[in-house]
């Protein structure tokens, strides 16, 4: 690959899955009439998350996860990618050449799990409420460019948008964008616990063990008016502790399919020595991970100590060592799976060298070893985090620069912490809400960003609105090249590598190839069980 080369034509989209492994036949399932799917994904209540699974909140793909099923937006993202079909609308459309004006008519004979209808006031009533709380996990950005909702009687909704924003159908396809009722939401408060209630294709009933979801059963809504074909009647999904009880419940059959996180092990086991009656399937690759910068914290304050630390880490064998074939280096945050992608960090700072980072100390008259406290979650991004981080460490001390330090905290208190501001480094991930280059920039540089950073680039913030002023999203090349440039200068977060995605399952169960979508997320609706 010529490094140099901004690459636009890429669309995710278009990447279909591709079957890798699957072992003997046996043609039958243990999910019977019920398919079950496991995951690692936790999904914890408790004072630092009260209200997990509330639209107005909830930004996580474990939660979101549950909230698809269960819940209806306007749009949906098709399972291969490619612009919003309607979902909960019967037609949506800009109504002027700007970007500015989003019409949307729902379908007839919506309605919510109770019975009652849904209409254009209820959908009014949901995005008001969304911006209203601005609940502090950053989700209330994603429709931070309405300005006005308009009703005109009850199956017509008009949004007027504050700026252009030609991804504003993307948006209005993300669990945000979810339609509740007034009768089990409050406008002014978030809905604590672990219930929820909509007009998706699914009713579910959740079964926690000390404040956390062991359990969601989704059984098919009789009531669903919507885009969405439904393949099964009921899909329960379980909640397990890390990969390996995972991967045990599938090769026991108490599990039909085995979703995210499997380990990196789990996955080479399944290409070369498949386990009996099983089938992996393997997901183009639209997620990242990264170091993320408190860039007001003493220890990184100075961009050359993040600077040094982007010279001298090298992802290369982080992917290699710790996630084998599952991962590529990633250079900017932008994958290159997605259109606009640009390798700035390699550009700017090459191959990994000590050389380059003690200049760039040296020259910032930065003593040496610098002190860096790295923190991870540890039940969040499977089981390679630990590892990955403590190949982190070794990187950064061999090079006799830093004096680095790793620390691992559950999910619910590390992100708790991070939005505080406790943390100087810490690792994350990121699934994208669409596919988008937007979509990997606004969340972490736009203003109330998903990290609650301190780092301002004014610049950045001006392009981020200019670039959603092109329908044509190739037009918008040259603003995300210069802000992935301004990323790779500055440094206030770090992009490490971009994993590819996986789903194992018992040999039989219909529709995994179909599973994930474009934005990796679950498609429960699509599963098919195996006959008896």
């Amino acid at each position: 690959m010529n490094r140099k080369t901004l690459v636009l034509p890429a669309v995710v989209g278009l990447l279909a899955p591709a079957l890798v492994a699957c072992g003997g036949s046996k043609g039958d399932s243990s999910g019977g009439g019920t398919i079950v799917v496991g995951t690692t994904d936790q999904i914890a209540g408790g004072k630092d998350n009260p209200a997990p699974l509330d639209p107005a909140h909830a930004y996580d793909t474990g939660a979101w996860n549950v909230l698809r099923p269960s819940l209806q937006t306007l749009m949906r993202t098709p399972q291969s990618g490619g612009l919003p079909s309607p979902e909960a609308a019967q037609s949506c459309a800009f109504t002027d050449n700007s970007s500015q004006s989003f019409r949307c008519k729902l379908r007839d004979g919506l309605k919510f799990a109770d019975g009652s209808a849904v209409t254009a006031e209820d959908v009014k009533f949901s995005i008001e409420r969304v911006l209203g709380i601005d609940s502090d996990d950053g989700v209330a950005a994603l429709l931070s460019t309405v300005d006005t909702i308009e009703t005109k009687g009850d199956k017509e909704v008009v949004f007027h948008l504050s700026t252009p924003d030609a991804t504003f159908p993307y948006k209005l396809s993300t669990p945000a964008a979810s339609i509740v009722s007034k009768k089990n939401y409050r406008a002014d408060k978030l809905r604590s616990g672990f219930q929820v209630d909509g007009s998706g294709p699914y009713t579910m009933k959740a079964e926690t063990e000390n404040d956390r979801i062991s359990k969601v059963t989704f059984t098919r809504n009789d009531s669903y008016r919507g885009g969405i074909k439904v393949s099964n009647q009921k899909v329960e999904m379980r909640v397990y502790p890390d990969a390996a009880a995972m991967g045990q419940a599938l090769e026991k059959g108490e599990i039909d399919v085995m979703t995210r996180e499997m380990s990196p092990e789990q996955i080479r086991n399944f290409t070369e020595n498949p386990p009996k009656d099983t089938e992996l399937v393997e997901m183009p690759g639209v997620s990242i991970r990264y170091l993320a910068f408190n860039t007001d914290a003493p220890q990184v304050k100075d961009k050359a100590v993040r600077q040094a630390m982007a010279a001298v880490i090298d992802r290369g064998q982080i992917a290699g060592q710790v996630y084998g074939a599952t991962a590529e280096p990633l250079y900017s945050l932008i994958p290159a799976t997605i259109g606009g992608h640009k390798n700035s960090f390699y550009n700017e700072y090459g191959e990994p060298s000590v050389k380059k980072a003690r200049k760039i100390l040296a020259d910032a008259d930065i003593s040496t070893p610098v002190e860096i406290d790295l923190h991870y979650t540890t039940d969040r991004y499977g089981a390679g985090t630990a590892k990955e981080f403590e190949v982190l460490r070794k990187q950064l001390n061999d090079s006799k620069l830093f004096s680095a330090s790793i620390k691992g905290t559950e999910w619910a208190s590390f992100r708790a912490a991070q939005k505080r501001g406790d943390y100087p480094v810490y690792g994350m991930g990121w699934f994208p809400d669409f596919p988008d280059p937007d979509n990997y920039i606004a969340p972490f540089l736009d203003k109330d960003n998903f990290l609650n950073s301190p780092y301002v680039s004014q610049k950045v913030r001006d392009l981020i609105p200019q670039s959603r002023r092109h329908a044509d999203r190739t037009a918008a090349g040259a603003a995300f090249s210069t802000m992935q440039d301004i990323v790779a200068d500055d440094v206030p977060v770090l992009p490490l590598w971009q994993g590819k995605q996986y789903v194992a399952s018992r040999k039989g169960v219909g529709g995994v190839e179909r599973l994930l979508n474009a934005t990796s997320d679950l498609q429960i609706w699509e599963l098919k069980a195996a006959a008896k």
